[in-house]
């Protein structure tokens, strides 16, 4: 993201200036909005990505080290920040813990979210993570689900919670494994 900031607005802002940090945000607004266009898969979620951004800029502009590097770091926090509904499926949306689970994942390097992802999909049993695949990568139904699986559409949604559970534990955890 190519961004043109003054020096001395940016340094104003990060020194807490409230008016130069508001000015800021409003000038970076429609680049976030741009880039996120162009990041995320689904346009329901531009606005909430727009917003989150500008807040966790606000909150988080003093440890941008330079208004050069700013359109690097915004790129990465948009970036996050549109992988996070397929986070959220996976961890279930009805049970999501709160904002600040999801700013830790907004946070994350993309390399690192994908690996602990992958690494949480694996330390699945066989049975939950083919659940989880099957719904959650390929979109099948629950009566899809039940149907290729050979059990009840009620055993179905219960493994794809308890599955989904447990890579939520496992995410939320940091590196330790979750037991079957």
């Amino acid at each position: 993201m190519s961004l043109r900031i003054g020096e001395q607005a940016f340094a104003s802002a990060q020194a807490g200036d409230p008016a130069a940090l508001a000015q800021l945000l409003a000038q970076l607004r429609p680049d976030i909005r741009r880039y996120a266009m162009y990041q995320c898969k689904r346009s329901s979620a531009v606005d909430d990505v727009v917003q989150e951004a500008l807040i966790i800029l606000y909150r988080r502009i003093g440890t941008v080290q330079a208004a050069a590097s700013l359109g690097g770091w915004l790129a990465r926090i948009v970036t996050r920040l549109c992988m996070l509904p397929a986070l959220m499926f996976i961890r279930g949306v009805d049970d999501l813990r709160g904002i600040e689970d999801s700013a830790r994942f907004a946070r994350m390097p993309v390399d690192d979210l994908r690996v602990d992802l992958v690494r949480a999909l694996e330390s699945l049993p066989a049975a939950h993570r083919e659940i989880v695949l099957l719904r959650d990568v390929q979109e099948m139904t629950i009566r899809d689900l039940a149907a290729h699986l050979g059990i009840t559409p009620e055993a179905a949604k219960s493994r794809l919670h308890r599955a989904r559970a447990m890579v939520r534990e496992y995410l939320l955890a940091g590196d330790t494994a979750v037991q079957p």
